[in-house]
């Protein structure tokens, strides 16, 4: 068994406890296929046969909503499930669309690695660029929360002798995160799958070059955090002016390490705007620069408890990513708060300050001209 999995408590015979979807140990492989399995019959049992197109296939669906349909699955029955009850309404939810897109991902990825099919490199690499675009969204909590588990997909420790179980795990720790991916990312879970019990034939997936941007990335965060007493990357975090000096030094250690390649050097500066928005991106923000910033602010009266509230999400933002779009003070998380935007709980100088303060912090990680 994978070192990884921790022990399942032991089972009678013919019983199978299902697994707890929140807890911190993978399901083991016997509770995946019960959960699939419990899935589908939940679903089956959810067509309602006075619904227009359920009753036109009311005797299979009759048939399907028997408990003995499920004693023993074949081929047929695989068939049958596909092709004439598979289109047919639920009322069984299973979650968002992005959920349901990352489920058939997942789903994808885990038969790829029981088939041994050549189709699990690609799969493997699309959920490493999933796991990319959601640490670039670390200042949501719930993304906060499972960080550990988001920049382990995307170093290749994880995944030798990765497991279905483990596949599993990531599944249902991060499908209900999948939705705050930023627009422009979401490509790479809105992909169309083909069935690969059929032909097999591989796809081509869009964008899977990001997955060794996404590695790069991953190394180079590891090397920056670590690296402590080197001036430029004391300014770059604490929001001080920086010159070209200090940008060539960031890039000569990195290159000088073996992290980086000219290459991603290249490419870190065209997708961030800059090296400098680059590396910040990876090492964020002095949180105590960040704080006094903004303390300033909130020391002109009195702050209502809301007001406290998104001003320390806007710290904590700052802080992870080092950077920021002031039109996210419109976006989850911001309006988890001010569902209407920052207006609902600021007046508009108020709105007008916080979002000069983000633009400053956000260009302190470009190169400063006299």
């Amino acid at each position: 068994m994978d070192e990884r999995l921790a022990s399942q408590p032991g089972l009678s015979a013919g019983e199978q406890e299902p697994y707890d979807a929140g807890g911190d140990n993978p399901p083991s492989e016997e509770q995946v296929k019960a959960a699939a399995l419990g899935v589908l019959r939940e679903t089956v049992a959810g067509l309602n046969l006075d619904d227009f197109l359920v009753r036109q296939k009311r005797r299979i669906v009759e048939k399907y909503q028997a408990d003995a349909a499920w004693s023993k699955l074949d081929e047929d029955a695989r068939e049958e499930l596909v092709e004439e009850i598979a289109s047919l309404p639920s009322s069984h939810e299973l979650g968002t669309e992005d959920a349901k897109r990352f489920d058939l991902l997942m789903f994808q990825l885990e038969l790829a690695l029981l088939k041994g099919s050549k189709r699990f490199e690609a799969l493997r690499k699309q959920l490493v660029e999933t796991a990319s675009a959601l640490e670039d969204q670390i200042a949501i909590p719930g993304i906060a929360a499972r960080a550990e588990l988001i920049e382990s997909i995307q170093t290749q420790e994880w995944w030798e002798g990765v497991t279905v179980p483990l596949l599993e795990l990531v599944r249902l720790r991060l499908r209900d995160l999948v939705q705050h991916i930023e627009k422009g990312r979401k490509a790479i879970v809105y992909s169309n799958f083909a069935d690969e019990i059929g032909a097999g034939e591989e796809i081509a997936l869009p964008q899977v070059g990001e997955a060794e941007f996404a590695r790069f990335k991953a190394k180079a965060r590891h090397f920056l955090r670590n690296l402590s007493g080197n001036q430029a990357l004391d300014r770059l975090q604490q929001g001080r002016p920086l010159t070209a000096y200090d940008l060539a030094e960031l890039e000569r250690l990195l290159l000088e390490a073996g992290v980086a390649a000219p290459e991603d050097i290249e490419r870190a500066k065209e997708t961030s705007r800059g090296f400098g928005r680059f590396v910040r991106g990876l090492v964020g923000l002095d949180r105590a620069a960040v704080s006094e910033a903004f303390s300033a602010f909130l020391s002109h009266g009195a702050a209502t408890h809301q007001q406290i509230e998104f001003i320390g999400l806007v710290i904590e933002h700052l802080a992870e990513r080092g950077s920021m779009d002031p039109a996210m003070l419109y976006e989850a998380p911001f309006t988890y708060i001010a569902p209407t935007g920052p207006e609902q709980v600021f007046d508009d100088q108020g709105v007008a300050e916080i979002v000069r303060r983000i633009e400053l912090l956000s260009a302190s990680a470009e190169i400063q001209t006299a």
